[in-house]
């Protein structure tokens, strides 16, 4: 259900990543909001208390561009699916109390119509406390714990295996109906069951229902299991065998009992009101068998329906149009002024606090740090431990090349951690791509997971386990291929917990890692380079801003070779700013990422509390000015120390051999850069609202013509 990692004294976090595509395509406030009540299950299932949460979503423009072709209508379109999304995770995670305490949000045309909704919990149990599974014990009884079942959600699985077609809506009985205050009691009973030693095996009953549940558990023990549906609660009168086993109603548990500990169980869960019925029992003939009063229903090999499903080799072929690598040194030329304002009010850019307002992040009081920095930060008390977690992916780098996507989503993710003061541990995937037939796009999953396990390598980082979402298009198309990456990070000392922002007037800003990368993705890939080696050769436009949010939204181009990263390159960089975070002298640490250098100084003055200016002086050499405000080269990270510490600094990235440049000072009220002997002068206050105001002006403009009262 689940992957567990030791951190530390007997403890272990579970934590899983999992999507809701589809059903938030037809109805986003439920889609996303069974979303997060199936990944808080996966959790709690393994014995594990949920701590908190975050996601990683993608949608369809919400703002007009005059580079986009997306009509004033599909804008509309895709602001419902948005704030309904929004709506549903905040509704569920609040209500049964667990804090969303960050994630990530794209937005991009190959989108509309399909969303993407991938959904993060964490929990941390004792090591003695790890639950499983697995139907052992012949004898032992089976019980239907939670909901009663119900039409909802119907053939859920099927659904979401299959493309979005124009008579997509037609499946909303498809989408489950959550309630969150059932599954608060489901896990609070669930997890006090757990604290006896009564309990053989535990599984959520999420795709497929009581069929996934009922054979999976079965295949795991390597035992057979019986069940008599007449015995199920339901919902509705008239229900078919068919309907029981293949409903995915919310909020529902199969668990395997000790025999003779049936009266502990039945007690449990009349403490706290949540129906209890023993429905079956384990055999010992490996099979899956179903009564329907008496009468035999189904009955299939459990290990047949749950593991032996046939391996497919499927036809992979390289997408032609992967890498668009046109010339790109005659670009219409824009004010490198308006083009950074552009980029702070891209929804992608801009700030999430019309999102993140609505989660309730601080419930169960451990939030250190809250959404907006680079990584969230989080206490376990009982445990004293802790805790960072990001999830990561630039879907356009997977479209342009899904290996050095893959890669980049990894090494970000590790990034984010190390800004926040945490050593990266491990990770869990969600790896949405279109139509796995289509040869095309099994060549990008292929690709992507490719990346993903030679960057894991690399970081030492173990996957524990994930999700894959397949046949993401629509009418329009198919979505960028996303791999998301969900990594968790373990801070020592609280005094070791960084943030993003500039924290005093005079504090020297320093940037580590290249200025800008010479050398993309996908150039020259038969030699054994690698992109650390290439950054001697020369530099052009094209290579250096392929695939960066700057052409995207100032050009509306989705072109040129990403950024490329040389991994060994970029563990070296990361631990040295680890280790000069660990030494005290670093005040603030931010990723350079989505929209370069600039937009990431720009973020660093954005202080929740206070803004500040900076003075930067860029040693560029022939560098244009435009390629190094905005490229977005890997393994680049902007932090700032106080004067006191400056030398000190110094000699440690010196001593360690990384490339550095003193970039300049805090202070004033305008981003002021110079880049040789061109001067940009930028009020902050101005970029802030830019900023901070993007995401709400697109909305509430749809809110106030509905007559809905903004938040």
């Amino acid at each position: 259900n689940a992957g567990v990692v030791d951190i530390g004294d007997g403890w272990a976090i579970a934590f899983k990543m999992e999507s809701h595509n589809h059903p938030s395509a037809i109805e986003p406030f439920q889609g996303a909001a069974t979303g997060v009540g199936g990944i808080i299950r996966d959790i709690f299932t393994m014995g594990a208390r949920p701590e908190f949460c975050l996601n990683s979503l993608r949608f369809g423009p919400i703002t007009p561009n005059s580079k986009s072709k997306t009509l004033k209508s599909q804008l509309a379109v895709n602001r419902r699916l948005f704030t309904g999304v929004v709506s549903g995770i905040a509704h569920y995670g609040n209500c049964v109390g667990i804090p969303t305490i960050g994630g990530e949000i794209y937005f991009d045309e190959s989108f509309e119509g399909n969303p993407l909704v991938n959904v993060f919990c964490l929990g941390v149990l004792r090591h003695e406390q790890l639950a499983r599974g697995a139907a052992t014990g012949v004898g032992n009884p089976v019980f239907y714990v939670g909901a009663e079942t119900g039409r909802d959600g119907l053939a859920g699985a099927a659904f979401a295996s299959r493309e979005l077609t124009e008579q997509s809506r037609e499946d909303r009985p498809a989408v489950q109906v959550g309630d969150p205050f059932k599954e608060k009691l489901l896990l609070e009973a669930c997890l006090e069951l757990l604290s006896h030693d009564v309990v053989a095996g535990i599984q959520d009953m999420g795709a497929a229902g009581l069929t996934c549940s009922t054979c999976e558990t079965a295949s795991r023990a390597g035992s057979g299991i019986e069940i008599d549906l007449a015995k199920v609660p339901k919902r509705e009168p008239g229900m078919t065998p068919y309907e029981i086993l293949l409903s995915e109603s919310q909020e529902r548990m199969l668990i395997i009992a000790r025999r003779g500990k049936e009266d502990v169980v039945r007690a449990i869960f009349e403490k706290w009101d949540v129906p209890c019925v023993e429905i079956g029992r384990v055999a010992n003939d490996g099979m899956m068998r179903v009564r329907n009063n008496g009468e035999i229903s189904a009955e299939i090999p459990a290990k047949a329906l749950a593991d032996e499903a046939p391996l497919y080799s499927r036809e992979a072929k390289r997408l032609a149009a992967a890498i668009d690598d046109r010339d790109l040194t005659n670009l219409a030329k824009i004010d490198n002024l308006e083009a950074l304002r552009q980029l702070l009010r891209d929804p992608t850019i801009a700030s999430k606090n019309w999102v993140y307002r609505q989660y309730d992040h601080t419930v169960r009081t451990g939030t250190l740090v809250k959404p907006g920095s680079d990584a969230a930060v989080f206490l376990v008390r009982y445990a004293d431990k802790i805790l960072a977690a990001t999830t990561d992916c630039n879907s356009l780098y997977c479209a342009l090349d899904p290996r050095e996507g893959g890669k980049i989503a990894v090494a970000e993710a590790a990034r984010n951690l190390t800004c926040s003061g945490a050593r990266p541990l491990a990770v869990t995937d969600n790896l949405n791509f279109g139509n796995p037939y289509k040869p095309e796009n099994f060549w990008q999953l292929r690709e992507a997971v490719e990346g993903i396990a030679e960057a894991c390598r690399a970081f030492g980082t173990p996957v524990t386990g994930g999700n894959v979402s397949l046949y993401n298009e629509s009418p329009a198309g198919v979505v960028d291929p996303t791999s998301t990456i969900g990594m968790v990070g373990l801070i020592d000392k609280e005094e070791h917990i960084t943030t993003q922002w500039f924290k005093d007037d005079g504090d020297v800003i320093i940037l580590v890692g290249a200025i800008a990368s010479t050398v993309a993705a996908g150039a020259d890939r038969g030699d054994e380079k690698t992109g650390h080696d290439k950054e001697a050769e020369a530099s052009t436009l094209g290579y250096s801003l392929g695939g960066s949010r700057y052409l995207k939204v100032c050009h509306g181009l989705k072109v040129g070779p990403p950024p490329c990263v040389d991994l060994a390159y970029e563990i070296k960089i990361q631990n040295a700013v680890r280790a000069l975070i660990r030494q005290g002298v670093v005040k603030s640490a931010h990723d350079c990422s989505e929209g370069g250098l600039a937009v990431s100084l720009a973020e660093c003055c954005f202080h929740p509390e206070k803004l500040f200016g900076v003075e930067i002086d860029f040693k560029a050499g022939d560098t244009a000015a435009t390629t190094l405000l905005f490229n977005e080269s890997q393994s680049r990270i902007v932090f700032s120390v106080g004067p006191e510490n400056l030398q000190k600094t110094i000699s440690m990235l010196q001593d360690r051999q990384i490339p550095f440049q003193q970039l300049g000072t805090v202070g004033g009220d305008q981003l002021h850069i110079r880049v040789g002997k061109e001067e940009f002068f930028w009020p902050v206050s101005d970029l802030y609202d830019d900023w901070w105001n993007a995401i709400r002006r697109a909305v509430e403009s749809d809110l106030a013509a509905e007559g809905i009262p903004s938040l």
